[in-house]
């Protein structure tokens, strides 16, 4: 009797949420087929010789060879390191000390929070064009100061290949740093007001209660923010091609700017598929530890 009540439960438990299984059928076929299955394609023809259309005519690692030894990709990667360092700190620290501010209850906190995150309603095209006139020694901020009386003033960032990268990062930072604020509010918002009112007793200064309470408490806030952030980092394109496009000269280049020349205007590709699995391999770099320690590390914490 006992076993008979076992097997007739299960086709209930198959049965159970049957509208929802169904429902993400198409989500799950779209990550198989499109997501899956597209990059598992870039991959094999990654060591194809691959030029105008894709072909299966194996070289090997040759792509990834020429890949390396092209100045140009070299030029991007590291521009992208410089980029991605600079930007996870300032936006992290920014966007933390932004939210921690307006976590005081300061009064327009609904206005200020609106005017921090209206840029990141903004396309990075349109960022991209607005910093590309601010930039402008002409008519931009070094104008404007000179014209005040600093005339030896110089603020010309995206015509100096030396610091071009960093005249993006002015413009990313201003973009995302409201986002950031955001998810960092919603986790101090979390935070139980009994720990801030333990450590007033205690007599704790509000930054050692910040670095030494509530950081570590935002954990999760802060891995996802990571993600976010990284994951904005690889695939940077737009704002270079409104800034800069690429210059002076590839100053300010970058893989995903590398990869879209390759394989759309190069008609190369073979080497735009072996730049795309790099920057797969590098998202898949972010993407493990992430799921280890949301996940996996979850689980062994239990």
């Amino acid at each position: 009797m006992a076993g008979h009540t076992r097997g007739s439960g299960r086709p209930n438990q198959w049965l159970r949420n049957l509208n929802a299984k169904l429902a993400s059928i198409p989500m799950i076929l779209t990550a198989v087929v499109i997501f899956l299955g597209g990059t598992v394609w870039t991959v094999v023809y990654s060591f194809t010789n691959s030029r105008l259309l894709p072909r299966l005519s194996f070289v090997g690692l040759d792509q990834y060879e020429r890949l390396w030894a092209a100045p140009r990709w070299l030029i991007s990667v590291q521009n992208l390191v410089i980029y991605g360092f600079f930007s996870l700190i300032f936006s992290l620290a920014i966007g933390f000390l932004l939210a921690a501010l307006m976590d005081q209850k300061i009064r327009f906190e609904n206005t200020f929070r609106t005017i921090m995150l209206y840029p990141f309603a903004l396309s990075f095209i349109v960022t991209g064009l607005v910093w590309q006139w601010l930039l402008n020694p002409e008519y931009g901020i070094q104008s404007v100061v000179r014209s005040l009386g600093w005339t030896s003033f110089a603020f010309d960032p995206l015509y100096n290949s030396n610091i071009v990268i960093y005249g993006i990062l002015i413009a990313a930072l201003w973009q995302g740093t409201g986002l950031v604020m955001c998810l960092m509010l919603a986790g101090l918002r979390g935070i139980d007001e009994d720990i801030w009112k333990a450590t007033r007793v205690d007599g704790i200064p509000m930054w050692k209660t910040y670095l030494l309470v509530i950081i570590p408490m935002m954990r999760g806030v802060f891995i996802t923010t990571l993600v976010i952030i990284a994951s904005g980092i690889v695939k940077v394109y737009d704002l270079v091609v409104a800034q800069t496009s690429g210059g002076p000269g590839i100053a300010s280049e970058v893989p995903a700017k590398y990869v879209y020349d390759y394989m759309f205007q190069a008609q190369n590709l073979g080497q735009g598929f072996a730049a795309s699995t790099m920057m797969l391999v590098t998202v898949a770099i972010i993407i493990v530890p992430w799921a280890y320690l949301e996940f996996g590390g979850g689980r062994k914490r239990a």
